[in-house]
């Protein structure tokens, strides 16, 4: 019995791997047993020795990391040959493709959402990624992660990443003076709707007559998914909620003082983004001004000039010379 149930195992991982095997020329989609997923190459001539994932911000989803991981993806090919490049950008839990899977199970928060990816990673049999990245939410995400593989708590066999980065996210609590800010405000008015709404245009007039910005709001609306004659969220709002609550509730800040031997948390601030109290900005500075002593991983920070919290839509150029020859590094 245990020969035939080894023998099932066996075929069921090479029928996992095989389903998952980018094909040439073309980004691969998954969603087998965790998190939705897509792959990406520069090119498939080859087999991919490093991978870096992807990790979305609150109410998003993998593919808005899709142009930008498309195009490091690219750069790292010319830039370091020798290195095939895989992308893996990610739908978290209760978000795109990930909020209509089965098995995510509350609660909801940065320590579930960092298992998730733990899982993925060995429910198909990968290597444990070389970088992580991570924008807002997903920055915590990342941490979470980080933090967990440092302590071997996903798997004995589980690898740190070499780099981590921490794209326009805080990684201490929220300040609760800022309970008042835009992305509360959204929260709470798309709480205040019904499960379903007329049509996109409706929604993205509806939030501009409220105040928000044409830009957000028609970004709001690109979430939306036709259901009969109406449109209803592409993710799970309630569960959401509940993430945003732990994501500002944590705080990383001691990871950040004491980062795992062999890796480099790299903090990119949005010149231009409302997150950031000065105190923290000088703490973070304080970090990466001491560098590593071989003990520990070491801490930078970056700057993203003219960019809001969106790097990736802001200034994704600029943020590509910021990451790229780091991680072509590695």
């Amino acid at each position: 019995m245990a020969r035939i149930l080894k023998k099932k195992q066996d075929v069921y991982n090479l029928l996992t791997r095989f389903l998952n095997s980018p094909i040439p020329g073309k980004a691969t989609t998954r969603q087998l047993q965790t998190l939705a997923y897509e792959e990406l190459q520069a090119s498939t001539d080859k087999p991919h020795s490093r991978t870096a994932i992807f990790l979305h911000g609150l109410l998003g989803s993998g593919r808005n990391w899709r142009s930008f991981s498309r195009n490091l993806a690219s750069t790292l090919s010319k830039t370091s040959p020798s290195s095939a490049w895989r992308m893996v950008v990610v739908d978290l839990r209760n978000h795109g493709r990930s909020a209509e899977i089965e098995g995510l199970e509350p609660p909801h928060d940065m320590a579930n959402a960092a298992n998730d990816l733990a899982n993925l990673v060995k429910s198909q049999g990968w290597a444990w990624p070389d970088v992580v990245i991570g924008h807002s939410m997903g920055g915590k995400v990342a941490l979470h992660f980080a933090q967990s593989c440092a302590r071997a708590e996903y798997d004995q066999s589980a690898a740190s990443p070499k780099q981590l980065w921490v794209l326009d996210s805080v990684p201490g609590a929220v300040n609760p003076r800022k309970s008042d800010g835009e992305v509360e405000k959204v929260l709470q008015t798309l709480q205040s709707l019904p499960s379903t709404v007329p049509s996109r245009k409706w929604l993205v007039n509806h939030m501009m007559e409220l105040g928000f910005s044409k830009s957000l709001s028609e970004w709001i609306g690109s979430n939306l998914k036709k259901s009969g004659e109406h449109e209803t969220w592409t993710f799970n709002l309630e569960g959401a909620v509940q993430m945003f609550n732990s994501y500002r509730e944590t705080s990383y800040l001691p990871l950040l003082e004491h980062p795992p031997q062999g890796m480099e948390i790299a903090i990119v601030r949005a010149e231009k983004s409302d997150r950031w109290d000065p105190d923290v900005i000088q703490r973070l500075e304080s970090l990466a001004s001491e560098g590593g002593d071989g003990a520990e991983g070491k801490v930078s920070v970056h700057i993203l000039p003219n960019s809001g919290h969106w790097v990736h839509v802001d200034n994704p150029q600029g943020l590509l010379e910021i990451m790229a020859p780091k991680i072509a590094s590695i």
